[in-house]
């Protein structure tokens, strides 16, 4: 049964996360434009946020998506907790049969990964090497493929392999964004893409100026700059 992006984006609202609505029709759109069979690879699902947006857009267009998490334990990963969640989650949103749930760390199982994928959405380890890993995994996309990116231009490891593999590199190329989620396509980028790439810079320091400024708990001055709530902007 297909039910649309608003009653999706309304399942998937009330789960813990750092998706915007902007971002989930991002998701959204991105999936269906994929033909009938294909296949989403998603690296990092924590509780189902994103990854119910994901699994209604796949089942409007006949797809299957891939839930890649390793569900590591401490504060900020909530270990086995958040699978149990993550796996309750999915199950209430009626998506047992089009979300397939790989436990690992996705630098562990790429090596061994043989399926093709049609687009590919990376909100895993916000470091530099675990991100540039990751978009090895676009070795299973085709020409042209999609790839996402959360907290692009927001998370400094992230934003450095950006700068490092789509504005430096030969095989990505910047297309849109909505604020911290990017999409590429697998392409060589023209001197324009490059650019826009560079267009984004000035996003991504502001952005780093208010986590400065979270860090040092002056939120009333991050409300200066238009970004309100303790947390970090993505």
């Amino acid at each position: 049964m297909t039910i649309g992006f608003d009653p999706a984006w309304a399942a998937a609202a009330g789960i813990p996360g750092w998706l915007s609505e902007g971002q989930a029709r991002m998701l959204w759109d991105a999936v269906r434009r994929l033909p009938p069979g294909a296949t989403v690879v998603e690296i990092g699902s924590h509780q189902g946020r994103s990854t119910v947006v994901l699994g209604h857009a796949a089942r409007e267009v006949g797809a299957r998506v891939v839930a890649i998490d390793a569900f590591v334990d401490g504060r900020l990963f909530g270990g086995t907790g958040t699978r149990a969640r993550f796996e309750a989650n999915i199950s209430a949103a009626g998506l047992t049969d089009v979300v397939e749930l790989v436990v690992g760390y996705s630098t562990k199982l790429r090596g061994s990964w043989t399926r093709p994928i049609d687009l590919l959405y990376v909100d895993g380890k916000h470091d530099y090497w675990t991100y540039v890993d990751d978009l090895r995994w676009s070795v299973h996309l085709p020409p042209g493929g999609e790839i996402l990116v959360h907290d692009c231009f927001s998370s400094i490891g992230v934003t450095a392999g950006t700068l490092v593999k789509v504005l430096a590199g030969a095989r990505y190329s910047y297309v849109d964004r909505s604020r911290s989620l990017a999409r590429f396509a697998v392409r060589r980028p023209a001197l324009t893409d490059r650019w826009r790439v560079v267009t984004q810079l000035p996003w991504f320091f502001g952005n780093v100026v208010l986590k400065v400024l979270l860090r040092l708990r002056l939120r009333p001055v991050a409300g200066w700059f238009g970004h309100h709530g303790p947390y970090d902007p993505f």
